[in-house]
Order: structure tokens, then C-alpha cells, then sequence
């Protein structure tokens, strides 16, 4: 099975985490795995101001910050994963990467806001939810 693991570094994402590795039955390392990690894009103008290097480094320091102790965490457990990371709004780059991917399965964590909460300030799990092609997994 393919599995899209989106992670932000929150304590939600370590939660999701755990729940992965206490069912390997379900997740173990016989499955394929890839980590995603969305970035929020420079705005165009500081973008322009710095560089397309300067910002695609950028970017890719923000990602290993997040990436790298999930790595971490997974190989204590025997699985080795794809790292992958973008620029953009978080909940449709996961939905449509999932999607476009081919991927059997996406794993989040949620915050677990309610309905009022999600409808004011919005989710990304609930954008995830929307867009996605993919059955999803959401640990609070």
C-alpha cells in the first residue's frame, strides 16, 4: 500500500505518528511511504526581492526542519521514507499530490476544531477532506 504521510511538525503529527507505528500490522515497513510537508510560499515580492535559489533554499531548510526528525522516528521503526515537500496552501497540495500519486491511503493529524471553528478560520484537514480523491486517515 501507498501511503502519504502529511506532516507539519505539530504535536498532532507526532500523534499520528505513534498511532502508525503501534499498528504495524496496518503500517508496517511492507507498505511504500512518503512524507510530505507543505511550505507557505514567499510572497511574489519578497520571492523576486531574493532569488529564485535563495528561496528554493529557503524552502528547503524549512522542510528538512519538519521532515528530518519524522525520518528519524520512522527509522527506529524499520521504515525507510520518500521525502517530498512544496510550496503552497497546505490542504490542496496534500489532497491533489495524493491523488495525483496514485497513493492508497493519506495519514494526517487533526486538531480535532469543531464544526463553528472550521468554518471561521477554516482546516486544513477539512480542505484535505474536500479535495482528495484518496481515503484519508485523520488522528487527533
Amino acid at each position: 500500500m501507498k501511503i502519504w504521510l502529511a506532516v507539519d511538525g505539530s504535536p498532532f503529527t507526532k500523534k499520528m505518528l505513534a498511532y502508525l507505528v503501534t499498528h504495524p500490522e496496518l503500517f508496517g515497513a511492507h507498505n511504500a511511504f512518503t512524507v510530505f510537508t507543505a511550505i507557505s510560499p514567499l510572497p511574489p515580492r519578497a520571492r523576486a526581492a531574493v532569488g529564485a535559489d535563495v528561496a528554493h533554499n529557503y524552502y528547503d531548510e524549512e522542510a528538512a526542519k519538519v521532515a528530518e526528525p519524522v525520518v528519524t522516528f520512522l527509522a527506529r521503526h524499520a521504515i525507510t521514507p520518500t521525502v517530498v515537500h512544496e510550496a503552497g496552501p497546505a490542504g490542496e497540495m496534500i489532497a491533489r499530490a495524493a491523488t495525483s500519486g496514485g497513493f492508497d491511503l493519506v495519514m494526517m493529524g487533526s486538531h480535532g476544531h469543531g464544526a463553528l471553528a472550521n468554518l471561521v478560520m477554516g482546516s486544513v484537514a477539512t480542505q484535505v477532506l474536500a479535495h482528495c480523491k484518496v481515503p484519508v486517515l485523520l488522528v487527533r
